[in-house]
């Protein structure tokens, strides 16, 4: 061997500082004259025909067939003849080792004056359209305050940092930016609303107030009413209903997600709340046929039909509910319309001599199996012979 691998430990000292340093025979990239290789440009004209060793899909001699990146054609360059593409700058980039660290290698400073350029813009906007507000304001003190005149230079840009200057903001004056705080200084705390130990519980850990701390007051003109009152205001609730769907949905095997496709997810629940309320109101209507009763949908409230309730309500001096709601309604502990043993009327639709019954055998015998029109003609042979 003339020359030992690298890995191969001889056990003596290397002669490589012996050696003259290598040349690097490629350009260096330095940040003096902004030069950079070439990428992903094109070598002159195209060639007229396919050459031997080229890229049998576009023709171009610089890359072979397999590290193409054009869209693979049905019938290629080498067979063709059309469509050569010409081939691609390859430039031999040699590095070292801080020019391949080196973040800002390649970057032209030039590209950053169109950045202050639109900035400076849109400073120059902002300056001239306080200035037309102001100018619009026509008192007097408003201009001598901001230092307006007709033959005042506009491009001061310390004049407008007075007019600027409200409650939660300040003006920096080296930036010429106006920096809103976290929260105004004259508000009121949300623990000083009510002082009552027993009001809604603060966290100061947290900052919330989840309960309202004024409950007798009309939540309409609050500035705050508390935490929990944001989560059930505007669309949240529609959101949460949203959400709700789109997991339930997912339990059941469909893939909806509401985060990676909202409008999905927002079609979907319009859908089922509509054939939801077209279910409700095809049992409500069957319900009405079977049963009757639709007259009495239509009717007004009792309170204006009997003028009086039985129900005791109390209220308090602001109006609220502090005991007793509305009567709940009865309801039976027999399963309805549940036909057994070929009834087909429920137990309980019949009833003689102090007994319950089957109307349609007349049998009083309950879970007894249903004899039809022989029942009720034995029922009223029984009778006769009484």
């Amino acid at each position: 061997m003339l020359k030992a691998p690298w890995y191969v430990d001889t056990g003596k000292v290397s002669l490589k500082h012996q050696k003259a340093p290598e040349k690097r025979s490629a350009a260096k990239f330095t940040a003096e004259d902004n030069y950079w290789y070439a990428r992903g440009k094109r070598a002159g004209p195209a060639a007229t025909k396919y050459r031997k060793g080229a890229c049998e899909n576009c023709g171009a001699l610089s890359h072979k067939t397999k590290d193409c990146v054009e869209r693979p054609r049905k019938k290629g360059a080498k067979w063709t003849g059309e469509n050569i593409k010409a081939d691609e700058i390859i430039q031999d980039v040699q590095l070292d080792w801080d020019e391949k660290r080196d973040r800002w290698n390649g970057y032209d400073p030039r590209e950053h004056d169109k950045v202050i350029e639109e900035y400076n813009k849109i400073e120059e906007a902002r300056r001239k359209a306080k200035a037309s507000e102001l100018d619009k304001q026509g008192s007097t003190e408003v201009k001598k305050m901001a230092g307006l005149s007709d033959d005042e230079d506009e491009d001061d840009d310390d004049k407008y940092a007075d007019a600027a200057d409200m409650p939660g903001q300040h003006v920096n004056q080296k930036t010429r930016t106006t920096i809103r705080n976290l929260r105004i200084r004259e508000d009121t705390a949300k623990y000083l609303l009510n002082l009552d130990t027993d009001s809604a519980f603060y966290d100061p850990k947290t900052r919330s107030m989840r309960e309202n701390p004024l409950k007798e007051k009309n939540t309409d003109g609050l500035d705050y009413a508390g935490d929990n009152f944001v989560r059930y205001t505007g669309d949240a609730p529609e959101m949460a209903k949203v959400q709700m769907f789109a997991w339930q949905a997912s339990d059941r095997g469909n893939e909806v997600h509401l985060q990676a496709n909202p409008t999905q997810v927002a079609i979907l629940h319009k859908q089922y709340e509509s054939k939801k309320d077209e279910v409700r109101e095809s049992t409500q209507k069957s319900i009405l046929e079977k049963y009757g009763g639709e007259e009495y949908l239509e009717a007004p409230p009792k309170e204006l039909l009997l003028a009086q309730t039985e129900n005791y309500v109390e209220y308090s001096r602001t109006g609220r509910v502090i005991k007793g709601q509305e009567r709940a309604k009865a309801k039976s502990k027999y399963e309805e319309d549940v036909f057994i043993n070929n009834h087909t009327t429920v137990w309980g639709s019949y009833w003689s001599e102090g007994t319950w019954g089957y109307k349609c055998c007349r049998s009083n015998i309950k879970n007894s199996y249903c004899t039809g029109a022989a029942g009720i003609e034995a029922q009223k042979a029984s009778q006769l012979l009484k």
